[in-house]
């Protein structure tokens, strides 16, 4: 017959086993939060006030008026009123909502806004010009960006290139010359 050695167990000390989840639920937390701070952040879109209208979608034609900051608060570039005739088309800049005709962040922050209001867009890097900013701007490679932007109004391309070319015809025609498209004689 095999006998088993019997080993006694000592008895775990008052508090210790406390002491021994609290060490592993802080161990869990610092790396969840190792974890977040690794995580790139991504746009943005704070509200500033909110608008009451629609929201845009990619294709359509956006106006709006904005200020885009670098991190040092310096301004880069601003929104400039278009001289249009008024009431042909809305105030603030026209900008065709598609990948490559404006840096992705602000297409991702515009289709998050409603019309009428005011949006803060934080844009990272990556989603701006990343290491590769417009030659002669004051932006430097791998910069984030900061736009305050009001969304002023929403279009359809069709609708906005139908106002174009009816304000073209109405500067050719004030200017004496034919309209665009029509025969030169």
């Amino acid at each position: 017959m095999t006998e088993i050695t019997r080993v006694p167990l000592q008895p775990i000390a008052k508090g210790s086993l406390t002491k021994l989840w609290i060490g592993i639920i802080a161990l869990i937390l610092i790396g969840a939060g190792v974890a977040y701070a690794a995580i790139p952040q991504g746009l943005q879109v704070e509200t500033i006030t909110e608008g009451t209208g629609p929201t845009p979608e990619e294709g359509q034609v956006v106006f709006v008026k904005y200020v885009g900051t670098l991190a040092n608060g310096e301004e880069f570039d601003r929104s400039q009123q278009m001289p249009f005739p008024a009431g042909l088309l809305p105030e603030g800049t026209p900008m065709l909502l598609e990948r490559g005709a404006v840096i992705d962040g602000f297409v991702d922050g515009l289709t998050q806004m409603r019309q009428g209001g005011t949006y803060r867009l934080e844009i990272p890097a990556e989603q701006a010009y990343g290491a590769e900013p417009p030659p002669g701007s004051p932006i430097a490679p791998n910069s984030d960006l900061t736009f305050e932007v009001e969304l002023v109004d929403i279009m359809s391309r069709e609708e906005a290139e139908q106002r174009f070319r009816a304000l073209q015809e109405m500067m050719s025609s004030q200017m004496g010359a034919p309209p665009a498209g029509a025969p030169i004689q």
